[in-house]
């Protein structure tokens, strides 16, 4: 009996000796498992934000990179429609200046009254004229032929005049008179400014005519009888008879 209580004593003591060394290494175990399964759970959660962190970074400088390209292409476009305004202006003043130039050179330039041949020159000598020669040139235009100004001037007569029949008196920028004669139809009236080569009017056969031409005649006045040559003074300005 004595040493079944003995036996029961060891085993309780042993069982208790065993328990309290035991127990604080297990707790000690656990404790530890869950500061690791903490830090593992801290380090996710920082790299997630790190992540993030980065990604928003990424789209901040793609977002600023975009921002940059667009105020970039906004410029390049601008100038380019700046550069097409300032060559199209240009453009524009060139073809005004070429314009300009060739209204100047049309308004200067001498030109022949009629797209015809000499048929009778200055001063040829006759009894068909009063004054015993020819005090124009004639041209052999037929009947309808468009006459025009030789040059710029200022219409002091048009209507019938005797034996010069229906004929046109222009007065010159330098002070002549040119006049063109026999007409069939007159398409100025006085006072009309005209310019060189614009139409006068129709070649014809009225007054003293033999047949169908144009009289062209220079004066130093608009009265007859102060004629001078008509082909020295169309050279003169440069126009090829």
């Amino acid at each position: 009996m004595a040493l079944t209580r003995t036996r029961t004593a060891l085993a309780c003591l042993a069982a208790f000796t065993a328990g309290a060394l035991t127990t604080p290494g297990t707790a000690f175990a656990a404790s530890k498992a869950d500061d690791t399964a903490l830090m593992r759970a801290v380090d996710v959660n920082d790299s997630l934000a790190a992540r993030l962190a980065a990604q928003a970074d990424a789209q901040r400088r793609a977002a600023g990179q975009a921002k940059k390209q667009a105020e970039q292409a906004r410029k390049k476009t601008e100038a380019e429609a700046r550069a097409k305004r300032e060559r199209e202006a240009k453009a524009a003043q060139k073809r005004a200046s070429r314009s300009a130039a060739e209204a100047r050179k049309r308004l200067t330039t001498w030109v022949r009254p009629v797209s015809a041949a000499i048929s009778t020159p200055y001063h040829a000598t006759s009894s068909l004229w009063s004054s015993g020669y020819h005090t124009g040139t004639d041209f052999a235009a037929s009947s309808g032929t468009p006459v025009g100004s030789v040059g710029r001037g200022t219409v002091v007569q048009g209507g019938y005049d005797g034996s010069y029949g229906n004929d046109v008196i222009i007065r010159m920028p330098d002070g002549m008179y040119t006049l063109y004669g026999h007409l069939s139809s007159i398409n100025v009236s006085v006072g009309q400014s005209v310019i060189p080569g614009q139409r006068i009017g129709l070649s014809g056969a009225t007054g003293n005519v033999t047949g169908p031409h144009l009289h062209f005649e220079v004066r130093t006045t608009q009265s007859y009888g102060s004629d001078v040559d008509p082909v020295a003074y169309l050279r003169s300005h440069g126009v090829s008879v």
